[in-house]
């Protein structure tokens, strides 16, 4: 396991191959952040609700997607604003920064799955946008190191409207007022 908590990006992978998914790590991770921060439930069948699939099977304790939805829910529930997103490590720039799209696209899955139409704040409306953006874009060709430092910066930017959007969904307006 990662020092933050979450199964390492190989870990995730070989879960998904066992279970036959169409999904990278990354795009399942954002689906389950997207779901846990519209409101969905931190349960044993997130997996049948984030792939609108009955016929898969419940996570087992303990299991790597159980230790992913667990630390999930926990990193995003962090009074330090812990929440990272699953990404390769090492990967060149393009192949980190195509995750970090795949993740957007599971993330707008899961949080409409769970959070369908709602009252979000003007600043949670503008992150859900950002997010929309960003799972529609692709990299154009390999990075330097402006486009590293790039990426990190949307890195940075995702968490924060991540714990945004959770906040608007999930938590009392006055606990939402720190994220500001």
């Amino acid at each position: 396991m990662d020092v933050d908590g979450l199964p390492d990006w190989s870990e995730v992978a070989a879960a998904i191959e066992q279970l036959a998914l169409a999904n990278t790590p990354a795009e399942l991770h954002g689906a389950l952040c997207g779901w846990l921060a519209g409101g969905g439930g931190s349960a044993d069948d997130w997996l049948r609700s984030v792939m609108a699939d009955a016929d898969l099977p419940l996570t087992t304790d303990g299991d790597v997607l159980d230790r992913l939805r667990k630390a999930s829910a926990d990193q995003l529930e962090d009074p330090q604003f812990g929440f990272q997103l699953l990404l390769p490590e090492d990967a060149r720039i393009s192949v980190r920064a195509e995750a970090l799209f795949s993740w957007c696209r599971g993330f707008l899955g899961g949080f409409g799955l769970a959070a369908g139409n709602p009252a979000l704040s003007d600043e949670g409306q503008e992150a859900l946008r950002d997010v929309g953006n960003l799972a529609s874009s692709q990299m154009e060709d390999e990075g330097d190191r402006d486009d590293a430092e790039a990426l990190g910066e949307i890195e940075e930017y995702l968490r924060v409207a991540v714990l945004l959007l959770h906040a608007d969904c999930t938590m009392a307006s006055h606990q939402r007022h720190r994220l500001h």
